[in-house]
């Protein structure tokens, strides 16, 4: 009788509901690691979203982000839920999502974000300002509006590499698991923490 694996983007969601059902305010948040045009390791914080059954990340074309990504064809994400004390590391490949989908999702994002998004239009993100009172005026110069602009992006993540460490042991030993995906099927390994 073959031995049934956990789904573990099953598990990984279940955890993020339990994080923010306690009120973890690191739910919805992940760490994403990249290499930028130096060679050089880059990390930020990012929201994580889920798109039907799947992760995405959404973001602005303009940010040096967009163009680390492409230097790889897998992510690196990093998941602390400090309310269960669980973290996930995940490799993942990842792909566009449709402009439509993304132009939708846009509308739900709070004020402040859309705004910036059109101000990347003309001030790419991570450029230089000469001010904080100047990007504060550039902000409230740009109208409200629930159009998306073309810079605005996301990508889908496939998961193939899912290590999940509980740090939340009653014996102190920390139980840590690797999830690792073989033809669409998730294999299960217990690891030394």
């Amino acid at each position: 009788m073959a031995t049934q694996v956990t789904d573990p983007l099953r598990l990984l969601r279940a955890d993020r509901d339990n994080a923010r059902n306690a009120g973890d305010p690191w739910a919805d948040l992940c760490v994403v690691a990249s290499i930028g045009p130096d060679g050089e390791p880059r990390s930020r914080v990012l929201v994580l979203r889920e798109l039907d059954d799947q992760l995405a990340l959404f973001f602005n074309a303009s940010s040096p982000k967009s163009e680390e990504f492409t230097r790889s064809d897998s992510l690196s994400l990093l998941i602390y839920l400090h309310a269960l004390k669980v973290q996930y590391r995940l490799t993942a490949a990842f792909c566009t999502v449709d402009p439509d989908v993304v132009a939708e999702s846009w509308k739900l994002r709070p004020s402040i974000p859309r705004k910036l998004d059109w101000l990347y239009e003309t001030r790419p993100q991570s450029s230089t300002i000469s001010s904080r009172e100047a990007l504060l005026d550039a902000i409230d110069h740009i109208p409200e509006t629930t159009i998306a602009p073309d810079t605005a992006c996301g990508c889908i993540l496939v998961p193939n590499e899912i290590d999940r460490l509980n740090l939340d042991q009653p014996n102190g030993v920390h139980d840590r698991r690797l999830y690792a995906r073989t033809a669409n099927v998730w294999h299960e390994a217990v690891l030394i923490p």
